[in-house]
């Protein structure tokens, strides 16, 4: 039986990190990794892991249904994260989660595991919980049972960027402004911020542990899930009106999940399998036990939507659009809430003269495309208050950050590389139009990005009612662009209609 220390010296063990493929695995890898220390990641398929994972973590192959394969990745392991369970899985995933914890625990005692730190699912353990609820809470008990010291935490729904219920909930409020809600919108919860999770998880590592504990930890807030759409459509500016009906069965509102979010049937059945059961915190000693004072409701959907705001500003849409090298005419893809539209195309030029055509657009120069459609769009923002197309540009030739170009102001500007505009016209949402170009002295590959956040259903109809247009104005716009710095002739007519 593995003996474990009342307290670990985190520099002095090996961390086993599972599930870090996962959306609570992948941000608790990220502070793993800031933290220091040795850290050893397992996977199923490490080459989906190794290009997310830093030079320092080890990656390797393991699967918690395959015993055999444990024993290798938990060979000198200190500490081991359980971040695993089957929800999506087909068949029983009950069983599948069984199989899993009795063969990874007896691994960890083999192997002399000091700690095991599993993350599970509160509920009150008296009433009759859904199988989902009923399998995590299993999990931890099979752990324990293996001699292992089992530091487990028992959570309710996590609220950040790209998290299944928040996700969820954005879906719902975003497309629905009249929504039929179920008796389960009803239901008390305790949600808890990812940075919170990630704070508790990180803490376990320190905590004295002479034998196996369980802390429910949760937000500062209890609240329904109607409560919760209220605060993310606030945040967002929504408004939103909920009408209860009597009866609406897990299957029907999974179907119904199906319709209007990113769940599919069989994932957000189960997840209002479980959401149908009270999930509070009932025993505190979480708040006396760890130095952490968890945020409310409110912050949490501000933060979750400000780290979505800075992940979007990071993400380079060249890097992703195509893995091959080819440059696709028209790519279509989500982030958040946002709907982007990209292009490329290749250039014989230099990037100094690629981007030139771009430093001149707007103002006299015109949009390169269908000028007389951004004239039409102009006066239509003037008739609804709008700025319209009338204040031009400053300089035909100089940009700065801040500068205004017709109905857009200039975010971001790096002279011959890149330029970013966000757009001050009336819209159901914000928009970005964005200019990368990168290369060489023989070529360059110019990118044009059209990103529109909108808000709540109407911002999603305007932008499926233009994206016809889309086609005609930024492909030509593009086109132009690239015959522009062709030419080099900075007096080539810019306004070419196509």
């Amino acid at each position: 039986m593995a003996q474990s220390p009342d307290t670990l010296d985190s520099d002095s063990g090996l961390i086993l990190l599972t599930g870090a493929t996962g959306y609570v695995g992948g941000r608790l890898l990220q502070a793993l990794e800031q933290r220091g220390g040795r850290l050893r990641c397992m996977a199923r398929r490490p080459e989906i892991l190794l290009p997310r994972v830093s030079a320092s973590t080890e990656v390797v192959a393991g699967d918690v249904l395959d015993r055999e394969s444990l024993g290798p990745a938990l060979e000198g392991v200190k500490v081991a994260y359980y971040l695993i369970h089957s929800m999506g899985d087909n068949g029983s995933f009950e069983e599948n989660d069984r199989v899993a914890a009795r063969n990874f625990a007896e691994a960890a005692r083999a192997a002399g595991v000091a700690r095991i730190i599993y993350l599970g699912g509160l509920g009150n353990e008296d009433e009759e919980l859904s199988a989902h609820l009923r399998s995590r809470q299993e999990v931890g008990q099979i752990l324990s049972e293996s001699g292992v010291p089992v530091l487990e935490f028992r959570a309710s729904i996590v609220i950040g960027s790209g998290s299944l219920s928040f996700e969820m909930i954005r879906s719902l409020v975003e497309r629905l402004p009249v929504m039929i809600t179920p008796k389960w919108v009803m239901r008390s919860a305790q949600p808890i911020a990812i940075e919170d999770l990630i704070a508790y998880l990180l803490a376990a590592l320190d905590l004295p542990l002479s034998d196996s504990q369980v802390y429910e930890i949760g937000g500062a807030d209890q609240v329904s899930y109607a409560e919760i759409m209220r605060v993310y459509a606030a945040c967002r500016g929504l408004r939103i009106r909920m009408i209860p009906v009597p009866v609406l069965t897990p299957y029907l509102s999974s179907l119904w999940l199906g319709l209007v979010t990113p769940l599919y049937a069989r994932i957000g059945r189960k997840l209002i399998e479980s959401i149908v059961h009270s999930t509070v915190v009932c025993d505190a000693r979480a708040l006396e036990v760890f130095e952490i004072q968890p945020m409310g409701i409110k912050a949490a959907v501000e933060r979750a939507l400000e780290n979505e705001e800075q992940e979007f500003a990071e993400t380079r849409w060249t890097d992703s659009l195509s893995s091959s090298g080819a440059l696709p005419a028209w790519t279509g893809v989500r982030f958040g809430t946002r709907l982007v539209d990209s292009r490329s195309i290749e250039v014989d030029r230099p990037p100094a003269v690629a981007f030139h055509p771009i430093q001149r657009i707007g103002g006299d120069t015109g949009w390169y495309a269908c000028n007389w459609l951004w004239h039409l769009r102009g006066v239509l923002d003037l008739l609804v208050g709008g700025v319209g197309m009338r204040r031009g540009r400053a300089h035909d030739e100089n940009l700065r950050v801040g500068d205004t170009i017709d109905f857009w102001r200039v975010e971001s500007y790096e002279p011959d590389h890149r330029l970013r505009l966000i757009a001050e016209m009336k819209l159901p949402g914000r928009a970005w139009l964005e200019f990368e170009v990168t290369g060489n002295d023989d070529s360059s590959r110019i990118t044009q990005t059209a990103i529109y956040d909108p808000v709540g259903l109407w911002g999603r109809i305007y932008w499926y009612a233009v994206c016809p247009l889309h086609y005609f104005v930024f492909s030509g716009m593009l086109r132009n662009i690239a015959k522009a710095a062709l030419l080099n002739d900075e007096r080539t007519p810019a306004g070419t209609s196509q």
